[in-house]
């Protein structure tokens, strides 16, 4: 597989090293998402995480109980500690809650040229608490869809974005074509939330892409965390070197593992996580 070259101000190595993916993204202290599914799947994929943490939520599977923003500063200064002495071969990013912390972001994807970037554009926690003030919402728009090399919403998130609710599956084609008009470069529009048995995730491109992705619908109340784990999931199959349509169908196959083999398991009192260590791999050995 190739790899993607150390970005600015990390030394070039031909040693030994792992697939590196830096999750940006806030932390859930039940485990089951935010950077704690990131660092669990990363881990299961074979990849070496990293973090940057936004937000410190007080969450567990019933709800989140409250939010405590990560200054602009300090997040900045997790992102610079990480990139120049480890160095990333991918980034996801998760919920940035504030305009400012949007910016910190952009700015470090821009001035570390990172190219193999993931947005999770997470809005509503799967319990249905918001994570995002509303005047974020258009920053990271402008500032973080033309830098992703895919974004990853859920049907709300992508109505919250469009400004129209997607009730089926001609408005979500309409949808993606609208996402890709706002900036991002790829979509993949996730439809676990429209009705049916049959699931149907669209990712489309600027250049032309379209390839429909569909699976059996598995029945569970352990959904928490699935947008966080499948952005994930890309971004580290990104960093092992596989392209974008191909890493995208390698996290669909994680994640649909990951979905069945929780589903029966017990966890909290609400939407538990999924199995993420339900098959994991060896952490892989590259080199730069």
């Amino acid at each position: 597989m190739t790899t993607q070259q150390l970005p600015a101000g990390s030394a070039s190595t031909s040693l030994p090293r792992y697939a590196r993916v830096l999750s940006i993204a806030g932390s859930d202290s039940g485990g089951g998402a935010g950077i704690q599914a990131d660092l669990k799947t990363f881990s299961a994929l074979g990849c070496y995480g990293m973090t940057a943490i936004t937000a410190i939520t007080a969450q567990n599977t019933c709800g989140v109980a409250g939010i405590h923003g990560i200054p602009p500063h300090m997040l900045k200064a997790q992102i610079d500690a990480v990139v120049q002495d480890i160095g990333v071969d991918a980034v996801k990013i998760g919920m940035l809650h504030a305009p400012e912390v949007v910016q910190v972001v952009a700015d470090a994807i821009r001035t570390y040229g990172i190219t193999k970037v993931v947005l999770d554009p997470v809005m509503v926690a799967t319990s249905g608490d918001k994570l995002i003030h509303d005047e974020t919402v258009s920053v990271l728009v402008r500032e973080l869809f033309p830098l992703a090399t895919v974004v990853t919403p859920n049907l709300d998130e992508a109505g919250w974005l469009i400004g129209r609710q997607i009730a089926d599956a001609s408005a979500m084609e309409q949808a993606v074509q609208d996402l890709l008009a706002l900036g991002a470069q790829q979509v993949l529009l996730k439809g676990g939330h429209l009705p049916g048995e049959w699931v149907v995730d669209v990712l489309a491109g600027r250049d032309g892409l379209r390839k429909e992705l569909g699976s059996q619908r598995i029945h569970t109340h352990n959904g928490h965390g699935t947008g966080c784990t499948l952005s994930s999931a890309i971004a580290a199959h990104m960093a092992l070197g596989l392209e974008l349509q191909a890493a995208v169908e390698s996290a669909r196959t994680y994640i649909l593992g990951a979905i069945a083999s929780g589903a029966q398991v017990h966890t909290g009192q609400g939407h538990g996580p999924l199995n993420h260590g339900f098959a994991p791999v060896p952490q892989l050995i590259l080199r730069g």
